[in-house]
């Protein structure tokens, strides 16, 4: 048994070896190769890594898959999220809200980063591995520290997150040294570095004011650095060409944090509800609360995703989607799946009464940020706006108009109606634009056949090719 075993693994590492041999043309795989996650075709394909692989076919041939490690790496991120939530609503005012988003433009850069860095590098080969295992370490006591950020507990953040972000991009240098992503990666070291200074220093400021500016200053150089290219004195700058990412793991990557800020909210009604007396008030309430969940992922997953995925994924220039659509438009959907959290706790807890203004904004802030970041990753990837998304925002903004004469009960109802609505449109405007490209073939096409759907005309449907026909 021990030789049939040793045999098999032997046989492992020999193809193994042979498809890096294979994949660097014949010669012997560089230490920086030997690093990389296998693109289409290479290496593991089967199973998706030592580890094993998950993912929504994204394997093989269409590109790399998402380990189990990854999935456990987001665990980190699932209690971050909370924290955020729930300082949220411990501080539901401008400020407190200000100094969440901060500290949520934190926590996304921490975790996005490492995404990018996946998307290079194997995760299931030992060293990559244990640098994030690190990176889950550092990240776990980061979020430990997200509700005392700005109080006693500023320099412990400050030091996890710039631990995370320098630690890991000098890991990455050292291994693409005299590699072509060398050069990019060195200019990230330089801007996370340079903003790490900005970070500590603003630790060491004891007014909340001050620390907020400097820690304002240090998030808008590392989220301005992509869009310059990293531009860096002596090493020039980058191009989205040079990123050249696996365009379906990136938006699978994204689609699981969508899954993780969900998840948080689903965890959020029920443990409210759990801590509650259930009433007619209550039940209701938990109700709208948990059909707007669900109206928010069918608008996302239930087929702009996998288009999505695919239009990435067969994308020229990749890393110019990867940096747009998901790198940037896909916070705004997680801030509003945790604003809405936050009122969907807050509805359980007290459905009736006066609205204040502070749930008002979040009852209709967090489904208005969802659906408006949804049109942007929609306008980013397929190049149109849908005017059913529109609509909705338009409707959010007149519910804040007759928030003053609504119970919370009633102004939450009517939020979570408008994204269930959004949803069901979406599921009609999709099945009529298939049926109506199945009933008059386009020339050259084969009578039933679906090809890329056209809207009809008078429908909120997306423009033709936008989402490929999947059967259902």
């Amino acid at each position: 048994m021990s030789e049939q075993l040793s045999e098999q693994a032997s046989g492992q590492a020999a193809g193994g070896h042979a498809s890096l041999t294979a994949a660097s043309g014949g010669r012997r795989a560089t230490r920086t190769e030997v690093l990389l996650r296998p693109r289409g075709g290479q290496g593991r394909e089967q199973g998706g890594g030592q580890g094993g692989g998950h993912g929504g076919g994204q394997g093989g041939e269409q590109g790399a898959r998402v380990t189990f490690f990854e999935l456990f790496f987001d665990l980190v991120f699932v209690f971050a999220i909370t924290q955020l939530s729930h300082r949220l609503l411990e501080h539901l005012t401008v400020r407190g809200a200000a100094e969440t988003l901060l500290l949520l433009l934190a926590v996304w850069w921490a975790w996005m980063y490492t995404c990018w860095t996946t998307n290079w590098f194997d995760p299931d080969h030992p060293a990559v591995r244990l640098m994030l295992v690190a990176v889950m370490l550092a990240g776990l006591f980061m979020a430990a520290m997200l509700p005392g950020a700005f109080a006693d507990k500023g320099l412990w953040f400050a030091a996890a997150y710039t631990g995370i972000q320098v630690g890991r991009t000098t890991f990455v240098v050292v291994c693409t040294r005299g590699h072509e992503l060398g050069r990019n990666f060195q200019r990230i070291l330089f801007w996370l570095a340079l903003s790490a200074a900005l970070w500590i220093g603003g630790a060491f400021v004891d007014d909340p004011g001050a620390r907020a500016g400097l820690w304002l200053t240090a998030v808008a150089l590392e989220y301005l650095a992509p869009w310059h290219g990293y531009a860096t004195p002596l090493l020039g700058r980058s191009s989205t060409a040079d990123w050249t990412i696996d365009g379906g793991h990136m938006a699978e990557r994204s689609q699981l944090f969508i899954i993780i800020a969900l998840g948080e909210s689903v965890l959020v009604t029920g443990a409210t509800l759990g801590g509650r007396t259930p009433s007619a008030a209550v039940a209701a309430g938990f109700v709208a609360a948990f059909a707007g969940t669900v109206a928010l992922w069918w608008i996302y997953f239930d087929h702009t995703a996998e288009a999505a995925a695919e239009r990435i994924a067969g994308s020229a220039d990749p890393g110019r989607l990867g940096r747009s659509a998901y790198t940037f438009i896909h916070i705004l959907m997680v801030a509003g799946i945790i604003v809405g959290a936050v009122a969907d706790e807050l509805v359980m807890a007290h459905p009736g009464g006066h609205v204040s203004r502070a749930f008002a904004a979040v009852a209709l802030g967090g489904p208005a940020l969802f659906v408006a970041g949804h049109a942007l990753f929609k306008r980013a990837v397929f190049g149109h706006f849908t005017r059913a998304r529109a609509a909705a925002l338009l409707v959010l903004a007149a519910l804040a108009g007759l928030a003053p004469v609504l119970t919370p009960l009633a102004l939450h109802g009517c939020a979570a109606a408008v994204v269930v609505v959004l949803a069901l449109w979406d599921v009609r405007a999709y099945r009529l634009a298939h049926r109506d490209a199945a009933r008059v073939p386009l020339p050259g096409q084969v009578a039933g056949q679906l090809p890329g759907h056209a809207a009809p005309s008078g429908t909120f449907a997306d423009p033709p090719g936008e989402e490929r026909a999947t059967g259902r």
